[in-house]
């Protein structure tokens, strides 16, 4: 565990908020010039912060709680009717976890998928330095999940960080002309299970924000345990 009293904090000037319009945020970030590794990431985990790139961040804000850190507790986890359909839709594909490097292959799959699904989003654009700086880390210990069907396509890639409490949900992109597979809920299902496999507690989704409608995917996985005043507690969120 990491003496989170030695760790340096700084918080960023306000800017405009990534998932609610006409809102400002303030962001908490832990010192970059700090030693991060997987230590120091786990326990800050514990308290709702992510990865962007070499980063370890959380929202800050004065006057807003909207980002509400949210978790599957792996072992309570039970599959609804529609996830076990997902994982029938999707029994035919294989899933290989291979290093968390620069492929072409990935960066095209992403590429499409910001233009195809993110217009409205900061990510558009898609460029390869946006891809590097948001998805690669020097020190994380992450694992790109690559699921292929039958012909060897790629259809989708899990980027997951292997903490020592859980798996840490990065991001997931996939091919948008297959939504029939629900590839999305597929990647975090497959997460689940390799949490389980590897005997860690929980896979964490990020944040949950009740008023952002791409958030709210993640009140299908129950139970979910919610990061409010400072502690995990198991919640059935608002829809």
């Amino acid at each position: 565990m990491t003496d989170l009293a030695t760790v340096k904090f700084f918080v960023t000037p306000l800017h405009k908020c990534s998932y609610l319009p006409r809102q400002d945020a303030v962001t908490l970030f832990a010192d970059p010039k700090a030693e991060l590794d997987q230590n120091l990431y786990s326990d800050l985990s514990e308290l709702g912060f992510r990865r962007s790139g070499n980063y370890l961040y959380r929202p800050h804000c004065n006057d807003c709680s909207a980002c509400i850190p949210v978790r599957v507790p792996c072992q309570s986890f039970v599959l609804s009717k529609n996830q076990k359909r997902v994982l029938k839709k999707n029994a035919d594909l294989r899933i290989i976890a291979v290093d968390p490097v620069y492929s072409d292959e990935h960066y095209q799959l992403y590429k499409e998928y910001i233009e195809q699904k993110h217009k409205d989003g900061d990510m558009f654009p898609p460029s390869r330095e946006q891809y590097d700086s948001f998805l690669l880390s020097d020190w994380g210990n992450t694992t790109f999940f690559e699921f292929r069907d039958t012909n060897n396509h790629l259809l989708a890639v899990s980027v997951s960080d292997i903490l020592e409490n859980g798996i840490s949900a990065v991001y997931t992109f996939y091919d948008v002309n297959q939504p029939k597979r629900s590839l999305g809920v597929m990647a975090v299902l497959w997460q689940i299970e390799e949490a389980k496999r590897l005997q860690l507690y929980s896979v964490y989704l990020g944040y949950w924000i009740k008023e952002c409608q791409k958030m709210s995917y993640k009140t299908d996985y129950a139970p979910l345990e919610m990061f409010i005043n400072d502690q995990w507690t198991t919640n059935k969120p608002e829809k």
